[in-house]
């Protein structure tokens, strides 16, 4: 009588199907080699994303505005209607909402050292309709991140030299047209240089 033998695969097994167990054999001579001559299965075709789990694909990395992820799915050979519909099916279930989007956006550009003229603009690109860029400048008064001459003066003061400024006009129009460029209006730069300059 043959004695059997045991063979380890290692504490947790075949991995994935990487690594075969060798083939065993009975007492009778036979031996499980057959299976593996088997045709193997054909593989399965993995079904098209819809334009809805498209659109959701692209929520789920960062917030959209509607116009900005209907144009993002027609640019992925997704038809209009098709696009409009994913949309909508987005914005009903939650997944997409413009006022959270402005929202969002605006506070991180804040946070990003720029002014209300440049984040306006910005919100405007997007295709948001005016309400709903009031709504975000309205979130962030109420959040206290609406006040422009104080972050203006944060970015004088992280960039510039109070004494030089209060001596140098043209270090002065330098710092203005950096504010300029920021998204600060005329009124907030002329205000955060006067502070700065006086201390």
């Amino acid at each position: 009588m043959k004695k059997a033998t045991t063979t380890e695969s290692g504490p947790a097994g075949p991995v994935d199907g990487l690594v075969r167990q060798p083939a065993t054999t009975d007492d009778a001579g036979n031996d499980d080699a057959g299976a593996e001559n088997a045709p193997a299965s054909p593989r399965r075709r993995r079904r098209e994303a819809t334009p809805a789990q498209r659109a959701l694909a692209l929520l789920v990395r960062r917030e959209h505005s509607k116009p900005e992820l209907q144009r993002k799915l027609i640019a992925r050979g997704i038809s209009d209607h098709e696009a409009e519909a994913a949309v909508a099916t987005m914005a009903d279930a939650g997944w997409q909402d413009d006022a959270r989007f402005a929202a969002s956006l605006a506070r991180a550009r804040v946070m990003g050292g720029y002014g209300p003229v440049r984040i306006e603009a910005e919100l405007a690109v997007h295709g948001l309709a005016s309400d709903v860029i009031a709504g975000a400048f309205q979130a962030l008064e109420d959040e206290g991140d609406a006040d422009w001459p104080a972050r203006a003066l944060d970015l004088l003061e992280r960039r510039f030299d109070a004494v030089v400024l209060a001596d140098d006009m043209a270090a002065r129009r330098k710092a203005g047209d950096f504010l300029l460029r920021r998204g600060f209006g005329a009124e907030v730069l002329r205000t955060a240089i006067r502070r700065f300059c006086g201390r």
